[in-house]
Formats: structure tokens, C-alpha cells, sequence
């Protein structure tokens, strides 16, 4: 039976040598404009190894989703592996890239929405993630390093992989019901949040989606709704084995973390064979998903002891190291690429990490501890590139 550290280090290999992977084009909406960059991007993906399969299914990696976006119409993937680009037609650049491109990705059920215009200077793109990063390519540019451009910046993020999967065990001590002094910690941690202006939720996804779409989404992203940013700290009992840790759960309310089970969920393990994280919880209550950065949580309080808090929050510290991708939330590779650079800070246990276009993980000995030293740093913006 492999350990624990041998079945992790075999699924990050396993995530860095692909093999074959496939796309496959979903023509809802065809224009000029959308035939160039579907047909530029195909050939790029080709070149770089991609199979292109003749319709979309159960196991294609990535479905190029055109769309019109007057009418944006979901892809609904059968399983959430599968990447979608929603890609739509555009006279021009959008003036706020954001609150343009976010609605979209979520009424197509995309994992990014690629905003596509052509004018006097060529082509151009803009791009929206889920965590509500934006970047752009072009115009300027000749077609060829146009689209090499954009492969560049889709596909580390098409090729990542989730780990959203819970397992929830009914088995969390009676005493630990009502939480611990530990708890009570996030309940102070998401105030503090909230003072600062720290927890934006501009996109209500219950405004944006009928409820078929919504259940669909909270699935496939497991994610409880749009309200950013997480917390977490390290369980100080000995009913679990280290690196056991309380955090948020998803979609909640941040700034009132009260209820074990519901708001707040007890990390026991991590299961790397199938991609799953082991959550103790009170046997009465019908818990919620634990935030999806759980995994990065995971890696860094079991490579270092000496972390006892972890505080993400989409706001921004000037000078602050960053990851060089913009990997989606709950990707291994995204959650690798911040524990590299918290191993390579001169104190991991008093980290301070930049998500590219997305925020930043704070490492701390206490929840408290972490609001001393830099709450009020924190900038509520994220410099996007």
C-alpha cells in the first residue's frame, strides 16, 4: 500500500504528463469573427498535441463553446473535468471586461469566457476566469503569434486539474459541536474580512442563473456561490492526526462563521487516489462543500508545522511575489504553485503569496497573528496581467 506522500507525488506526476488529451467545438452561434478564432485556435491546440474529436462527450478535456451574447446558452458537461471556453463575438473590446464577461461565463457553465472582437489593428481577446481574473491579447499582433499568445494563456488553465470531490465522515467529537476556541478564531478572522472590505460578491450567482443552472454550477465548481475569499486554522486537538484544520465552507457568509458542519468543517485528510478531501462532521447537520482551496490549505500545513492559520482574500499587497499562472481554485497545480513559493519565503510560517489576477494566501502562527501584521495592507484590488 503506498503512503500517503507517494500516492501525492505520483498524482502530481500524473498531472504534469497528460497523455492525449481532446477538444471539441460547440457552434451555438457562428459568425466571421467566431469562425477565425475557433479555426486559429483549433490549429494551435493541434500543433501542441491536442486531438480534435468530431462532437463533445465524456472524456473530452476541452470544448470550445461559441456562443451568441445576446443569448448565451450553457454546455452541459458530463462530468467537471471538462474545460469549457465560452467564446463570444464582440464589435469591440468591452469598456468593463468584468461585469461584461463574468455573467457569461456563468450562464454558459464555463470555466472562462474569451471576449473576441477584430478591428483596424486585428484581433483581439479578452478573458474573464471564474475568480474573476481578466487579461487580454492583442490587437497588434500577426494571427500566428495572436493565437500562440492565447494557448499560452488557456492552457495551463484547461489542462489543470480539480480537487473538489468531499467526503463527508459522521464521526466529529461531541465536544466539538459547537466549535472550539479555535473557531471561534474564524469567527473574529471573517469579521475582520468583512471590516475591511475584503469579501466582495459582485456577481450574486442566484441573480444570474435560473435554479436548474444553479444547482448545475455549485456541482461542477463546487463552489456554494460568489463569496470570496476563505480562512482557515489548524486543529489544536488530538482526536485527528496533524494536518488536521478547521476552514470555511464554500459560498457561505464569511462573516459569520457560527455553525460546525454548515459554515465551518473540520479537514481530516486528504485522499490522493481519488482526489478527494476527508471532512469530520456532527452526524445531525446536512454539511456544506469546505472552501475549494482546500488542497493548497492541505499541502502547506503538512509541510510546515509551524503554520497555524491561513487567510485567502482577493484583495492585493504592493510587492508581493506572485505565481506565474493564474491556475483555477481547487487545481492541484494551482495549490503546488503556492506552496513552492511559500517553502521559498524567508519565514513559511509568516507568508505573505500573490495569486496571479486573483489575490492572495497569507500564512500565519494564528488567525489573530495574521490580522496584526498585515490587515491593514491589504489593498481590496487585484493587479490584473
Amino acid at each position: 500500500m503506498p503512503s500517503r506522500d507517494a500516492a501525492l507525488r505520483g498524482h502530481e506526476s500524473s498531472n504534469n504528463n497528460v497523455g492525449v488529451r481532446t477538444f471539441a467545438r460547440s457552434d451555438l452561434h457562428r459568425t466571421g469573427v467566431l469562425e477565425r478564432f475557433v479555426v486559429g485556435l483549433a490549429r494551435e491546440m493541434e500543433r501542441a498535441g491536442y486531438t480534435p474529436a468530431d462532437a463533445p462527450g465524456r472524456g473530452t478535456n476541452v470544448v470550445l463553446h461559441a456562443v451568441d451574447p445576446a443569448a448565451p446558452r450553457p454546455f452541459r458537461r458530463k462530468e467537471a473535468p471538462t474545460f469549457v471556453i465560452a467564446i463570444a463575438p464582440f464589435a469591440e473590446p468591452p469598456a468593463d471586461v468584468l461585469r461584461t464577461g463574468y455573467p457569461l461565463l456563468v450562464r454558459c457553465l464555463a470555466n472562462l469566457t474569451v471576449m473576441v472582437s477584430d478591428g483596424p489593428d486585428g484581433l483581439s481577446a479578452r478573458f474573464v476566469t471564474l475568480e474573476q481574473g481578466t487579461y487580454g491579447v492583442g490587437p497588434g499582433l500577426p494571427d500566428e503569434a495572436f493565437f500562440a499568445e492565447v494557448f499560452r494563456r488557456i492552457e495551463p488553465l484547461a489542462s489543470s486539474r480539480l480537487v473538489i470531490a468531499n467526503e463527508f465522515v459522521p464521526d466529529l467529537p461531541v465536544e466539538l459541536w459547537d466549535g472550539d476556541d479555535t473557531t471561534r478564531q474564524m469567527l473574529r478572522a471573517g469579521r475582520a474580512l468583512d471590516a475591511l472590505d475584503l469579501l466582495p460578491a459582485p456577481f450574486p450567482l442566484e441573480e444570474i442563473l435560473p435554479p436548474r443552472d444553479l444547482r448545475h454550477v455549485k456541482l461542477l465548481y463546487g463552489i456554494g456561490g460568489l463569496s470570496y475569499g476563505n480562512v482557515s486554522a489548524r486543529y489544536q486537538g488530538t482526536a485527528f492526526a496533524q494536518p488536521a484544520f478547521w476552514m470555511s465552507a464554500s459560498g457561505v457568509d464569511k462573516s459569520d462563521l457560527r455553525v460546525v458542519g454548515e459554515d465551518i468543517l473540520l479537514v481530516r485528510d486528504y485522499d490522493a487516489t481519488r482526489d478527494v478531501m476527508v471532512l469530520s462532521v456532527p452526524p445531525s447537520v446536512a454539511p456544506r462543500r469546505v472552501s475549494v482551496d482546500a488542497i493548497e490549505h492541505w499541502m502547506i500545513y503538512r509541510e510546515h508545522p509551524d503554520v497555524g492559520a491561513i487567510v485567502h482574500v482577493h484583495g492585493w499587497i504592493d510587492g508581493t511575489v506572485s505565481t506565474e499562472v493564474n491556475y483555477p481554485c481547487g487545481t492541484v497545480q494551482l495549490a503546488s504553485s503556492v506552496a513552492d513559493l511559500v517553502r521559498a519565503a524567508p519565514d513559511p510560517a509568516r507568508a505573505v503569496i500573490g495569486l496571479r489576477n486573483h489575490g492572495l494566501t497569507i500564512t500565519g502562527t494564528s488567525l489573530d497573528e495574521i490580522f496584526d501584521r498585515v490587515g491593514e495592507k491589504i489593498l481590496p484590488r487585484v493587479p490584473m496581467s
